[in-house]
């Protein structure tokens, strides 16, 4: 039993259901993102969790206490929303306590809380402020100094980067993920930036139309995606998805792909058992990381494929480089190192990772086998 249960929880409005028997359990102290494209239902079961919404079906539980219809004042939760909804009328100081006050602490209690958040939110010279005259990465930590200062059982934060500007938004990930080395709380987070995702998080729980589509750390996640879903969702850029027939052959089971002037390359599976799929058609997922020159090509990999191919687009993006090439009748895209002397319309040997590969069935769009060498 975790925490923080989310047992078979559904939501509808009237004949649309949004939700559909969500099963999380989030344990003590972990930090879980839900991520997901606008509409996928997060920030509703995000609400249901801090009883803004009423469940349609299922249980929520905190401490194993069942909590469908207690109200949101007596869940022991703090929520931090995308806006900063602080008074305009209130000092920085009054809007972090305003709540504590609401519940009879004490002005001295309120005064040793209010310091030891300003403290750890590095906000000490901006409590006599009003909001009006604080940046955004101010206001949002004053946001959130009003959650931390009522210690609550769980912490909930609906998008709260979203409003900042892309430099703020990479300061304050770092300071919530500070925050939650050192504090320990319990973390449910929404996002649909799947970079914040990756960063912050214990654990992702992966969300469209209203499932759970993968659950899991953010190496599962990005390593082995259970569907195609996650794997273009997850990852930038994206995990490409290249259209391939399985061919056994007398020296091993391959993956038979086109290349940009129509000739066939043939990409071995390793150890990976495809023997049963021979003659179909399959899409074999690579990383753009996974394809690269030969000397940056992973030392490790037991299964390095090589096959030459013609570079359509090359983008530098300081730490790397990213080309863009033709694979499958579709394009893919490559990450290569930043000094990479290519340019477009050269045909270049690329070395690809098949020990990395995941393969997904075309038609079902789930995974068929993940990181093939296992």
């Amino acid at each position: 039993m975790g925490f923080l249960n989310i047992n078979g929880v559904s939501k509808s409005y009237g004949s649309l259901k949004v939700l559909h028997g969500i099963d999380i359990e989030v344990e003590e102290g972990e930090f879980l993102v839900l991520v997901g494209p606008s509409g996928c239902g997060k920030s509703t079961l995000l609400n249901l969790i801090a009883g803004l919404e009423d469940i349609t079906d299922g249980e929520i539980l905190i401490r194993d206490r069942v909590i469908n219809g207690v109200h949101p004042s007596e869940r022991n939760i703090a929520m931090v929303f995308q806006s900063y909804a602080l008074y305009p009328n209130m000092t920085v100081g009054q809007n972090i306590t305003f709540g504590l006050e609401m519940h009879g602490v004490s002005k001295k209690e309120r005064k040793i809380a209010l310091d030891e958040v300003a403290k750890l939110l590095r906000i000490e010279n901006l409590l006599h402020r009003k909001p009006k005259q604080l940046s955004g990465g101010q206001r949002q930590r004053v946001a959130m100094g009003r959650a931390l200062v009522r210690n609550p059982d769980v912490f909930l934060f609906d998008e709260p980067l979203s409003n900042l500007d892309a430099k703020l938004r990479v300061d304050m990930r770092t300071e919530i993920k500070k925050l939650h080395q050192n504090l320990g709380t319990t973390i449910v987070y929404v996002t649909h930036d799947q970079i914040e995702a990756m960063t912050l998080s214990s654990r992702i729980a992966v969300m469209n139309d209203g499932y759970v589509q993968q659950l899991g750390t953010p190496k599962e996640i990005y390593d082995n995606p259970q569907n195609i879903f996650v794997a273009t969702f997850m990852g930038s850029p994206a995990m490409n998805l290249i259209p391939a027939i399985v061919r056994a052959l007398d020296d091993g089971t391959v993956a038979e792909i086109s290349l940009y002037d129509g000739s066939l390359e043939h990409l071995p599976f390793g150890r990976a058992d495809m023997n049963s799929w021979d003659g179909r058609e399959i899409l074999l997922g690579l990383r753009p990381e996974m394809i690269t020159d030969e000397e940056s090509a992973d030392r490790k990999s037991q299964n390095i494929a090589r096959i030459k191919n013609r570079i359509e687009v090359t983008e530098p993006a300081g730490s790397d480089t990213f080309i863009s090439m033709q694979a499958g009748g579709k394009s893919i895209v490559a990450r290569m190192k930043s000094d990479i002397d290519v340019k477009p319309d050269q045909v270049f040997p690329f070395a690809i990772n098949m020990d990395k590969a995941v393969i997904f069935d075309p038609v079902e769009g789930i995974r068929i086998q993940a990181n093939i060498s296992s």
